[in-house]
């Protein structure tokens, strides 16, 4: 894999921990397979010659609100969450899937482009699913993925998750640098409709805030001493105009950046 370019921090979260095993099944804790396999992907993303931050290295509980205020305070640019899935019926439900806050720009594409490695090693793949209500989605600065990587209450998954963790912590790694990076030249650059920079960063939360209630994948950004509030990040210049097109109808006053 190339080094990254576009972002330098990657904020892996393992799921769950401490008081919280997440879903259990014979004996197996989701917070424990989370843990495992966000370890594998940290080391993988180093070795690559990406900056990694934890939001947990050991079997510690973190609110999910904790977890995003984690990723914000350390500067990160990109935040994956690791999960295992799980039904009320064990081994009715198989495969991979990848939940976003909104399917559009770059999380979409890096939860399509994840599912389609991970399906490489046997898993289904069961596609993106926003998930707007989920906390390490909403409140994170910076875009976000939660990678469900298989059922924990299905067997034929169990086995894929034990006989191949390197493997699917490579496939996951894969797909952050296909997305970040792919064919394209280390110069990519992505492109964020801005809706405000403020001096004060409470006044720059008011307004992502806003515009997170209004569906928009905000986040807020610290750049030249100013709090600048964002949304999207998109490849495609025609994507950004169309988001600025939309908010700009909505009454805000934007402009497209490409920093």
């Amino acid at each position: 894999m190339r080094s990254f370019s576009v972002a330098e921090t990657i904020i892996i979260d393992a799921g769950h921990g401490g008081r919280d095993p997440g879903a259990v099944f014979q004996g197996r804790r989701e917070a424990d397979d989370t843990l495992r396999l966000a370890l594998a992907l940290g080391e993988m993303l180093k070795k690559a010659g990406y900056n990694v931050v934890y939001t947990r290295t050991t079997d510690v509980y973190n609110t999910p609100y904790e977890k995003a205020v984690i990723a914000n305070n350390s500067g990160g640019d990109l935040f994956v969450s690791i999960h295992r899935n799980s039904v009320e019926e064990p081994n009715t439900s198989t495969g991979v899937e990848t939940l976003v806050y909104k399917d559009t720009g770059l999380p979409g594409e890096l939860g399509r482009n994840i599912n389609a490695q991970l399906a490489k090693l046997g898993f289904a793949n069961r596609g993106v699913i926003e998930r707007p209500g989920l906390v390490v989605l909403r409140r994170t600065e910076m875009p976000a993925v939660l990678v469900e990587a298989g059922f924990i209450n299905n067997d034929q998954d169990n086995a894929l998750f034990d006989e191949k963790l390197n493997e699917i912590a490579g496939a996951i790694a894969d797909g952050i640098t296909e997305t970040l990076n792919g064919n394209a030249p280390p110069s990519d650059i992505f492109y964020r409709v801005q809706a405000g920079a403020f001096a004060s960063r409470s006044n720059a939360d008011r307004l992502r805030d806003k515009l997170i209630a209004e569906g928009f994948p905000a986040f807020t950004v610290l750049r030249d001493g100013l709090y600048k509030v964002q949304v999207g990040a998109f490849r495609n210049l025609e994507n950004a105009i169309r988001m600025e097109q939309v908010l700009r109808g909505k009454g805000y006053s934007t402009f497209i950046s490409s920093t």
